[in-house]
């Protein structure tokens, strides 16, 4: 089974999962979980749609796949453009929940802002926006087995064309650092324990300090009260490796993804590319996979991606 096709399944899968108890209490989740998938909750949109997320993922991957399996900056911005305006991209034609962060540095590409300016570089634009859809260069990297300084300044500069800040951007590090020891076969626990490993000396200290709980310490071993689901980036990531390394199969791990309330799509989300990952697209159960909306077509783009990848 394709590499690129379990992990991105997987990230469409616990977007859509997510979608209809977006921005719900924990408490009232917790007393009766969501265990299906369901449609018309928190957004008026039908069973299997998936949200910005996916979008976002997936016009990064149509900009690799038509750039030859590179890294176009400028590309992938104007994909991001002709999703915001233009609906591409889209499950039914349609763009919502999208963020303030993307929508305003997509706006200044489209005013023709230099590629460098138009992310957000404020403290205040750290939601999850790069990390959401980031995934596709973690398999850039991988296939292209990439140098640890390489992967920071691919991962640096894809984040910065919305999420510029260092906060955003060691978010991204961390995560795309953990894919790719996925991909390369170790375990969760195995590839959790190496990406404490990896230098981050490029990262100032203050910033690092705000992923002391993943990288100093075992995020697994926290409560689910310690736990935050908000959009926060370093909240959505914490959450999602703690979900992950709790979890024992896919299922799990979105079910429990999408009831912890809150930014449950992205959650869900990230949690799901790592688990499609790590247990395969088989793993994932079948009747949701039958709801996913254009799910033909997504795997379609991942075999697209694996072939210009891998040649």
């Amino acid at each position: 089974m394709s590499k690129i096709k379990d992990g991105v399944i997987g990230h469409a899968i616990g977007d859509a999962m997510g979608v209809p108890v977006e921005f719900c209490i924990r408490e009232k989740l917790l007393a009766h979980p969501v265990t299906k998938m369901i449609g018309y909750g928190s957004h008026d949109v039908p069973a299997g749609t998936w949200s910005d997320d996916t979008s976002m993922e997936i016009a990064t991957m149509d900009s690799m796949i038509n750039q030859g399996g590179r890294i176009n900056c400028e590309d992938i911005m104007m994909n991001f453009y002709y999703w915001l305006k233009e609906a591409k991209y889209t499950p039914y034609d349609e763009v919502f929940d999208a963020g303030r962060t993307c929508i305003k540095s997509i706006i200044n590409f489209s005013k023709g802002y230099d590629i460098l300016e138009c992310g957000q570089k404020d403290e205040y634009s750290n939601g999850n926006g790069s990390l959401m859809r980031i995934l596709p260069i973690a398999y850039y990297c991988y296939y292209n087995k990439l140098k640890e300084e390489e992967i920071f300044e691919v991962v640096k500069d894809v984040s910065s064309l919305t999420h510029a800040h260092e906060i955003s951007v060691l978010g991204c590090y961390i995560y795309v650092n953990y894919i790719i020891k996925l991909l390369e076969g170790k375990d969760k626990f195995e590839s959790y324990n190496l990406i404490k490993l990896i230098d981050y000396s490029m990262f100032t200290k203050e910033y690092l300090e705000v992923y002391k709980r993943i990288l100093k310490e075992d995020i697994e071993k926290y409560s689910i009260d310690e736990i935050k689901s908000s959009g926060y980036v370093v909240d959505t990531l914490e959450a999602s490796f703690w979900i992950l390394l709790n979890a024992s199969n896919f299922k799990e791990a979105i079910i429990g993804a999408i009831n912890l309330g809150n930014d449950t799509d992205t959650i869900a989300a990230i949690t799901g590319s790592m688990a499609g990952i790590l247990y395969g697209y088989n793993s994932i159960p079948q009747e949701w996979l039958d709801k996913l909306a254009k799910r033909d077509y997504i795997e379609d783009l991942c075999d697209k991606l694996e072939k210009v990848l891998c040649k």
